[in-house]
């Protein structure tokens, strides 16, 4: 082949290469669909009138929402109460202060589980602390498996919004019963099928007063939804 032809040749190729690039860049990419709300939890008051401290146990009977049940860990976990909101300052959140042991609770769905592996998936809350105290996210997968994420909300004096994303999280595995963590990390565990999701307090309450604990106001998780 002369020289000539040769140098044809390579610019058509040249030519081709730069065309199918342009037409690369041109084809948009689909847009990441953020999932949905899959619930919402703000809490309630109880129809029983409050201890002297504005407060009563946390029970089914202070979850607003009729879709979810509430479920608590550990071995003094009837110990976590339900404080009734103050105006726009304090809102109904789940208290730890008078836990003697590490605490947690949890909220799940009675008709699906939660997709959480999507990358946009998260865990939203309003969270008040005390102390070195921090609420810790936990989910319980479908095989009953439960695990506590790396990234707490809290060291935080006033009640504010905070978001965990799924995808961002390494886990351990927490032995539910004493809510202490066991075994190594777990980098990807199937978060598919979350079977129920909340929060631990993974040190004992410090009493009334400030020192030691957390509160849960709202909770809205964002996933997908599989039915059971």
């Amino acid at each position: 082949m002369s020289r000539g032809r040769t140098g044809i040749v390579g610019a058509l190729m040249l030519a081709g290469c730069v065309s199918t690039a342009i037409a690369q860049q041109a084809t948009p990419r689909p847009a990441t669909m953020r999932p949905p709300l899959f619930f919402s939890e703000s809490w309630k008051s109880l129809p029983t009138p409050p201890d002297n401290h504005n407060a009563w146990p946390a029970v089914q009977g202070g979850v607003a929402n009729p879709n979810l049940e509430l479920t608590l860990y550990g071995t003094t976990a009837k110990e976590i109460q339900l404080v009734a909101g103050r105006g726009n300052l304090v809102p109904h959140n789940l208290w730890t202060g008078t836990t003697m042991s590490p605490s947690a609770a949890a909220l799940r769905d009675r008709n699906n589980f939660v997709d959480l592996s999507v990358p946009l998936a998260k865990i939203r809350w309003v969270v008040r602390t005390s102390g070195f105290h921090q609420a810790w996210p936990i989910v319980k997968l479908a095989d009953g498996t439960w695990l506590v994420g790396d990234r707490p909300s809290g060291l935080q004096a006033d009640f504010n919004e905070s978001e965990i994303t799924p995808a961002d999280l390494r886990w351990l595995k927490l032995d539910i019963a004493r809510v202490v963590t066991v075994g190594t990390w777990i980098d990807h565990p199937d978060l598919t099928r979350v079977d129920a999701v909340g929060f631990a307090d993974l040190m004992p309450g410090s009493g009334h007063g400030a020192g030691g604990y957390i509160n849960i106001g709202r909770i809205e998780i964002y996933g997908n939804p599989v039915r059971r």
